[in-house]
């Protein structure tokens, strides 16, 4: 192992990894299988994996591609050497618009080519839901298909040629050649010349078993394509190796065809009262020529709403379906969508199918539409409970449409003989539908019974000519089926394909063709028990700590790039170990570790931890609600019971000590952070960048204003509590004068809570202890009352409902305290709607424009929707909501020294050019103070809370 590493780090120009902690992160994918590799090579470039491919090859030891890791099979994991091609070979070389095609390195998401492509009307045909983080790579491993496929084919119908690196290491170019061109390369003394002399023969021998043996159903991920090799169109190697999951050839760059992009869109949602209604309704809307028929169960459904993120899809859904049938129409002449759109409606009234449709022309009425259809997987996911997951082992099997209804029913029975429930979703338009059981593989007869209804999935598939892997593929789940599935004759010719491709069984060994059974290699009954740990918060809700964290199920969400909050640093590096998925896997590796609370402490561990910025998306975007803020302050507080705490973190953690000291001196205290050498001092001795402006210290506090304030005499609506937060108590006291202001003029008696702090900050630095007490004398403080609790800082007042629980578990005080916190904006927007506030319609600039960035604790407790209604309560005012993700300053994050440069770059990634794209004329609003640190700093623009904005259109 370690020559072996020594080789790697001489000969390969990116990352060599061979650590304890990134083998874990790359031992398991998005499947049911976990296999420790040997080491993780992060290639840059051809020359890379050529010489990864050379040394594993002399050491003996497998090579394993790997593109997201979200395979749900177990393709992308396996003993040896993985190659992660997402990482640095991410590249778009080309894109043509006239010849409609592009050239990319394996790395490049989905998304990132749609995006490049549509700027010239262009888009790849495969739409995966994963689309946000599915590499083409990963794509041409597994031929993937998706919603589209009725109209666009698979995969492999678009690869044109591939650029590969061959078993010994030696490079290929593959391509469609002529009869001659193919007898020149058959004469190489190369291994490309055997496999143009080997596989032609092979195919000439096999001709009647390839005929007989390939389900006749078309939509097919399963096998070798020797099918595609015996018709008789060019002799094409490049389509061929597609869907062989990295067991022939290491691709290294493709070159793809492109489809024209529709210009419009339109949807027809059917509501059904079952399942089975739901599906009979398919051949009435494949009758109207749809680009997608996708079907949604209860089950889905019901998660959806219970996360914020999904929560817009239940405003529009008519009563209490049990199954939703998505029937989408796509083209450019948008009337012919419609009146396709109008043939099904009528067809489904006719022939009673369903109780409501619902039609969705706009993007706008499309988008929470379309939102959680592509997040089915992660829904379902979120139903775990333990080791109970809804696992993938006969998710990907496709029958002709015609006979889905009763081979739907008939699976259904397989189920319910075996007392499993399943989410079922997936592509009626071709037959496929993902049916997850939910299984717990710890308990005894767990394994027995996953395999029992493998095989009777199997069997039942067969049955109707249909395909046991038809997009997902084959990998550790389906591969040992094989020999029965394509009979023994076709069998042996793809392992023959195998043994001239890959003659010393070098590529990701054990996928397609000699593979173990599919019960070896399980995630879950290989975990071992966990050691005794003593936590400090509550994670009990979920099952202990590292149940919290082995919720993640490496779906992958948080590799997304372009949209949503999760996961900041992720987007920043593009490094796996930065991603909530990543950091979840290594704590449940040391959280597996005999003495857990001693690995909690591993330096190595806290490198994985170290960019987490605790925004807390992750609870809200991560269907499984991995909550890694939570899980990150208890692994420092074990850090801390083992190193010490360092001073920085206890100087943040007392920020609101520190903030009341600035105040009473200031404006003398404002004076270092000024200073040029003061800050120098500061960095050095502190940690605390000098690149970073610091706030101002206020003399005249938001406490000392309250107190010497004249409030209102009318006191209509009763009491309300308002926090004094750390921050707008001592260093931003206009927006609390702002907000009490308009409480007070909209009836309230206003009791300014300033005697404690919510343990927010202390918490962020691993003093749980600490902000534990603090939380305790918060509840005390806002107990006894019926009022609800009100802030301007979200990530304080936010904190009542989430942590303050946690850190004390059956505190019926603190749930009574958390059950009232209420935004400030929901009252302030409620006392304009009943017309005791007034605005001014001639104070605000007409056809102004509002630009508005939320804070990420807000959009993950309780979303952005009340501070977007205050907003667009401004008379004449244009509100504009940006999917900017995290700001990137997080609290003391884009303070420290070490990861200033960090906090600049996340900013830059879409906040601050969404800024800076904005007219002067714009106003940039914003809830959370390090976000309007942040687009200050970054921009030059000042960002105001949407609370100074209403209060200056009131003129009492």
């Amino acid at each position: 192992m370690s020559e072996l590493e020594r080789r790697l780090r001489a000969d390969v120009g990116g990352e060599v990894r061979f650590d304890d902690y990134t083998r874990h992160l790359f031992s398991r994918d998005a499947s049911m299988y976990s296999i420790t590799p040997l080491g993780v090579v992060f290639p840059r470039d051809a020359a890379d994996v050529a010489a990864a491919v050379s040394a594993a090859a002399e050491f003996g030891v497998p090579v394993v591609p790997r593109g997201a890791g979200t395979s749900l099979a177990g393709q992308t994991v396996g003993p040896g050497l993985v190659l992660d091609m997402s990482r640095h070979m991410d590249r778009i070389l080309e894109l043509d618009p006239e010849a409609r095609t592009a050239r990319v390195q394996p790395g490049v998401v989905q998304d990132q080519l749609n995006r490049a492509a549509a700027a010239h009307g262009l888009m790849f045909g495969p739409d995966t839901s994963t689309s946000n983080r599915a590499t083409l790579g990963g794509m041409i491993g597994n031929n993937s298909a998706g919603s589209g496929s009725v109209r666009y084919g698979m995969t492999i119908d678009h690869v044109r040629t591939l650029d590969a690196v061959l078993s010994d290491a030696s490079t290929v170019h593959l391509a469609p050649v002529s009869g001659d061109e193919l007898a020149v390369r058959a004469r190489r003394d190369t291994l490309e010349g055997t496999l143009y002399r080997g596989l032609p023969k092979l195919v000439e021998a096999s001709r009647d078993a390839i005929g007989s043996g390939y389900p006749a159903f078309w939509r097919r991920a399963g096998g070798y394509r020797l099918d595609r090799l015996a018709d008789p169109t060019p002799f094409d190697l490049a389509k061929f190796v597609v869907g062989s999951e990295g067991t022939l050839v290491v691709a290294t760059e493709a070159e793809v065809s492109l489809v024209s992009k529709p210009r419009h869109t339109v949807i027809a949602v059917g509501h059904f009262t079952s399942t089975p209604a739901a599906i009979a309704a398919t051949e009435d809307a494949l009758a109207c020529d749809p680009a997608a028929v996708e079907l949604m169960d209860k089950t889905i459904l019901d998660l959806s709403r219970q996360k914020i993120e999904y929560a817009a899809l239940g405003d529009i859904l008519e009563g209490d379906p049990a199954a939703l049938l998505f029937v989408t129409f796509t083209g450019d002449d948008e009337r012919e969508l419609l009146a396709g759109l109008a043939r099904l409606t009528a067809s489904w009234r006719r022939n009673g199918h369903g109780y409501h449709t619902l039609e969705a022309v706009t993007p706008a009425q499309q988008a929470s539409l379309l939102k959680v259809r592509k997040s089915s997987l992660g829904l379902l996911m979120a139903a775990s409970v333990g080791a109970r997951r809804p696992l993938a082992f006969v998710e990907d099997t496709a029958v002709d449409p015609r006979y889905l209804a009763e081979y739907t029913t008939r699976f259904k029975q397989i189920l319910d003989r075996h007392g499993m429930q399943a989410g079922f979703y997936g592509h009626c338009s071709v037959g496929c539908l993902h049916v997850r059981p939910f299984v717990d593989l710890t308990e005894p007869d767990g394994v027995a019974r996953m395999r029992a209804v493998a095989e009777e999935v199997k069997d039942l598939v067969g049955e109707y000519g249909g395909v046991n892997s038809s997009e997902h593929g084959d990998g550790l789940a389906r591969s040992e089926f094989n020999r029965e599935l394509f009979g023994p004759e076709l069998y042996e010719a793809m392992r023959e394909v195998k043994r001239i491709f890959d003659p010393a069984g070098v590529l990701n060994p054990g996928k397609i063709v000699d593979s173990p059974p599919m019960t070896d290699h399980l995630r879950d009954p290989a975990l071992p028990e966990p050691g005794p740990l003593r936590t400090r918060l509550s994670f009990e809700v979920v099952g202990g700590m590292r149940a919290a964290a082995d919720r993640c199920m490496n779906i992958g969400l948080c590799r997304k790039t372009t949209a949503g909050v999760m996961c900041p640093s992720y987007m920043a590096t593009r490094n796996e170990e930065d991603s909530t998925r990543g950091r979840a896997n290594a704590l449940v590796k040391a959280l597996s570790e005999p003495d857990p609370a001693k690995a909690l402490g591993d330096e190595r561990l806290h490198e994985v931890l170290d960019l987490c910025l605790m925004c807390k998306a992750c609870k809200s975007e991560c269907p499984l609600g991995v909550d890694m803020a939570s899980l990150k302050s208890e692994t420092l507080a074990h850090h801390h019971d083992q190193h010490g705490v360092p001073l920085r973190s206890r100087i943040f953690g007392g920020i609101r000590g520190l903030n009341r000291l600035g105040a009473a001196t200031a404006p003398l205290s404002n004076l270092p952070g000024r200073v040029w050498p003061a800050r120098r001092l500061i960095e050095r001795y502190l940690g605390i960048s000098a690149r970073r402006p610091l706030p101002r210290f206020q003399r005249v506090t938001l406490t000392s204003w309250f107190r010497r304030r004249q409030a209102p005499a009318s006191r209509s609506r009763g009491e309300v509590l308002f926090l004094a937060d750390s921050f707008t108590t001592y260093t931003e006291p206009g927006i609390g004068r702002a907000a009490i202001e308009l409480l007070e003029l909209a009836g309230y008696t206003v009791r300014l809570v300033s005697d404690g702090c919510c343990g927010r900050s202390s918490l962020s630095k691993g003093l749980v202890d600490d902000a534990k007490r603090k939380a305790g004398r918060l509840v005390t403080a806002l107990a006894g009352s019926d009022a609800p609790v009100v802030g301007c800082e979200p990530s304080c007042v936010l904190t009542l409902r989430d942590e303050t629980l946690s850190m004390l578990p059956g505190d019926e005080r603190a749930r009574d305290v958390a059950g009232r916190v209420r935004q400030v904006e929901e009252l302030i927007a409620e006392a304009i709607d009943d017309g005791t506030l007034v605005l001014d319609t001639e104070a605000w600039p007409a056809r102004s424009r509002i630009l508005f960035h939320g804070h990420c604790h807000q959009k993950a407790e309780v979303g952005t929707g009340a501070t977007m209604a205050l907003l667009r309560r401004i008379p004449g005012a244009e509100v504009v909501e940006l999917d900017a993700g995290c700001c990137g300053m997080a609290g003391s994050f884009g303070f420290e020294a070490e990861h200033y440069d960090m906090s600049m770059k996340i900013g830059g990634d879409r906040l601050f050019p969404a800024v800076t794209a904005e007219p002067e004329s714009t106003v940039v609003a914003a809830t959370g103070v390090s976000c309007r640190q942040q687009i200050a700093h970054g921009t030059e623009r000042s960002a105001h809370h949407p609370v100074e904005l209403v209060r200056a259109l009131v003129r009492q």
